[in-house]
């Protein structure tokens, strides 16, 4: 009998290929994505048990409507795969008043905005409370990882204008969805935490990543936006 995984942002990319290959693999997959019609379009698209939900990470309120939609689906999740992602070319803030890259991609506030720096910041926060989110589950069995997939081609960052134009013609060189979705897949299967993959090899936290002090800070900020404490 198969798992059951949820896929956010699994509407197109990465997130699209790593809910076919789950679902090919004979799991239940739950296909997460805010725009109900390609949501759906995407869902049907895919041989196999997936199932559409509809969801939006972009602010608390819709984040826990997601969650309860979840639990009313099935009375278990054994893997989340949290692929949603913004690369914004401008700045953009919530209802909750928060960036809306860093609430979707990273819950933090994100007070200053650069397109590119910004989009590093989100997934600096990622890496920074790996460790944090790994020991908090611990005791409860749950794993907590995270990957690069490499430098794929996709959707994301797409705009208009030269600076668009170039960016798709750079685009051209990067590797596939498929090839993208290859270690997320991979990762999904694991049994350590607290790791760091770049693609399929295991590799240490460096630099800012290892900021201890920022990582508790990065995390007291998120349990504030979420008052979750």
């Amino acid at each position: 009998m198969g798992s059951v995984l949820v896929v956010t942002g699994g509407n197109r990319g990465i997130g699209r290929a790593v809910c076919e290959r789950l679902a090919d693999d004979g799991h239940r997959v739950l296909l997460v994505a805010r725009d109900a019609e390609r949501g759906r379009q995407a869902a049907a698209g895919i041989r196999g048990d997936v199932e559409f939900v509809a969801g939006d990470l972009a602010t608390t309120a819709s984040v826990r409507r997601l969650a309860e939609e979840l639990r009313a689906r099935c009375p278990r999740v054994d893997v989340l795969v949290h692929n949603a992602g913004l690369w914004p070319g401008r700045r953009v803030l919530t209802s909750d008043g928060v960036e809306e890259s860093f609430a979707v991609n990273r819950t933090s506030a994100g007070a200053d905005f650069s397109s590119l720096r910004t989009y590093a910041d989100t997934k600096l926060c990622n890496l920074l409370t790996v460790p944090l989110f790994a020991e908090r589950w611990r005791e409860a069995g749950v794993t907590i990882d995270a990957v690069h997939p490499g430098v794929i081609r996709t959707g994301l960052g797409d705009r208009g204008g030269p600076a668009g134009w170039l960016l798709k013609a750079v685009k051209r060189k990067w590797a596939t969805v498929e090839e993208g979705a290859g270690p997320v897949v991979a990762l999904a299967g694991g049994t350590g935490t607290g790791r760091y993959f770049d693609q399929l090899e295991e590799v240490p936290l460096r630099g800012p990543a290892l900021d201890g002090e920022l990582a508790r800070r990065v995390w007291d900020e998120a349990e504030a936006l979420t008052a979750t404490r």
